[in-house]
């Protein structure tokens, strides 16, 4: 008990350094009374590559950062605790890559906010669960869909109806990373557990009575 509490201390200390980083820079906005929005993506163009390291730290307005703190600290404290050490790996991968994506697939516009590094967790601890046909991890697939399975209606254009100024195209792209790293690191960290060897040993000797007792009917 005492280590499984510990690791899930240890599996705070990271997301919850990550939100602070996330405040402490809309803090700093703030005190400096500008705003920081040139520090987002903007795709398809070379000075624009940058907010691919600096957009999941800028937020619009209060509500903004609200919204994404929540649910990027849920998600990253899943993976950091049934993940270990590979956790950070995939955080840092589908920072990356979801802001590449978003660079690629954006509209000629500012994109900023943490919402695709949040879909790219969601995406990729509900696929990375039932790739891996692990059950703790598969049950953290269905807490998944069950928390922000409606939000996938935001990757789509229909978003920017119902919502002035959502970057559908991030949220898309969070989505792509996530799938395809979930595919990519299937083989790393846990994985499915193993058939015991006791039952394997009686398995095996079931199947040599059953073949014993079809062999005595047919003489």
């Amino acid at each position: 008990m005492k280590f499984e509490t510990k690791r899930m201390f240890y599996a705070v200390f990271f997301p919850l350094l990550f939100v602070l980083l996330l405040w402490g820079a809309k803090s700093l906005e703030w005190l400096c009374d500008g705003s920081w929005y040139h520090l987002g993506i903007y795709p398809r163009e070379f000075w624009g590559l940058g907010g691919i390291f600096t957009s999941p730290l800028i937020h619009a307005d209060l509500k903004h950062l609200l919204s994404n703190s929540i649910p990027i600290f849920l998600l990253s404290w899943c993976l950091c605790y049934f993940y270990k050490d590979l956790g950070y790996l995939a955080f840092l991968l589908i920072w990356i890559s979801s802001g590449f994506f978003t660079w690629l697939l954006g509209r000629p516009s500012w994109h900023i906010g943490a919402s695709g590094l949040i879909y790219g967790l969601s995406f990729f601890l509900f696929f990375s669960g039932v790739l891996r046909r692990h059950i703790p991890l598969l049950a953290i697939a269905m807490l998944v869909v069950f928390l922000y399975g409606s939000t996938v209606w935001n990757m789509f254009p229909i978003s920017e109806l119902l919502q002035e100024n959502v970057s559908w195209e991030g949220h898309l792209a969070g989505a792509i990373a996530g799938f395809a790293l979930a595919i990519i690191l299937r083989k790393y960290g846990p994985q499915k557990d193993p058939i015991p060897l006791e039952e394997e040993e009686e398995e095996e000797e079931e199947e040599d009575e059953n073949t014993n007792k079809d062999d005595t009917e047919h003489l």
